[in-house]
């Protein structure tokens, strides 16, 4: 006689720059669920990362070895920054690994096997296409500098840079100084000087949140949004014809304002949420 065919338990991580999600899974039963820092090959090394790992994932993650890891992280958009990664998880938990973009974790969460257009809006920003299994177009984010519309980062920016040349409310900076307890040097600092800049920017942003009845921070994060649109989900043929979703800690905190948006562009929104773990956990269950 046959003896029953057990289902693989594997372990699903979502990673952004500032949060990493784990979660180890036995079909669609999820047996143990933490979080750690974000993980980015961009700024850490393979030691920064096993590091991280080992000391802020619980001990019921390396109870033995799973069938398999599925990591989807920011910063893995290429085979050197995958390899970091890769690498480092493999020794941490000698378990086969697949390595991919946070945007292919977005999408699989999001839209699971349907089709359609997948959104971040955290700390960074992305966008891409979605046939229901694979990305089929991406336009680039480009990172916290060149790009990443609409993202935590770029509305931190914006509102630092109005702060800090007097064309905020007076009243707003003045709240924002004090809750955060910092002088115009030490934002300058924490900006220039720190390599997880993006992530500073990204929490000063959501002082905003705050404030969503102040006219000035209304239209910040409008016209923001508005960028993202135009320079990322207007970039896609056909863009309006697609169901649109969104992750992300932006997207969420700051939903009505994206839906505004949305409504100006004629999409139709299909899903927001803060996290794509209960999505990526349906579909590894379903393949």
């Amino acid at each position: 006689m046959s003896l029953p065919v057990q289902t693989p338990i594997n372990v699903i991580v979502e990673s952004s720059s500032t949060r990493t999600e784990w979660s180890l899974v036995q079909g669609d039963e999820v047996l143990e669920h933490d979080f750690t820092q974000g993980l980015n090959p961009f700024f850490m090394t393979r030691r920064d990362i096993s590091h991280i790992i080992r000391l802020e994932l619980p001990k019921a993650f390396f109870k033995r070895r799973w069938n398999q890891v599925f990591f989807y992280g920011a910063g893995c958009s290429n085979p050197e920054k995958i390899k970091i990664v890769e690498s480092s998880l493999v020794a941490q938990f000698k378990t086969p690994v697949q390595v991919m973009s946070d945007l292919m974790g977005a999408a699989r969460g999001l839209l699971v096997h349907e089709p359609g257009l997948a959104c971040i809006l955290g700390t960074g920003s992305n966008s891409c296409l979605y046939d229901g299994k694979e990305i089929t177009k991406n336009v680039r984010s480009l990172g916290f500098i060149l790009g990443d519309e609409g993202s935590g980062a770029a509305l931190g920016r914006l509102f630092l840079g109005d702060a800090m040349k007097g064309i905020a409310p007076r009243g707003l900076v003045d709240d924002f100084l004090e809750k955060f307890k910092v002088t115009v040097d030490d934002v300058m600092d924490a900006v220039y000087n720190n390599a997880y800049a993006n992530r500073n920017l990204s929490t000063y942003a959501f002082f905003l949140a705050d404030y969503l009845n102040n006219e000035y921070v209304h239209d910040l994060i409008f016209n923001e949004f508005v960028r993202f649109f135009e320079r990322n989900v207007c970039r896609y043929d056909d863009y309006q014809k697609y169901p649109l979703a969104f992750v992300g800690s932006v997207a969420t905190k700051f939903s009505d304002i994206l839906l505004e948006v949305a409504a100006r562009f004629e999409v139709v929104v299909q899903k927001i949420v803060r996290q794509s773990m209960p999505g990526l956990v349906t579909f590894h269950a379903s393949e």
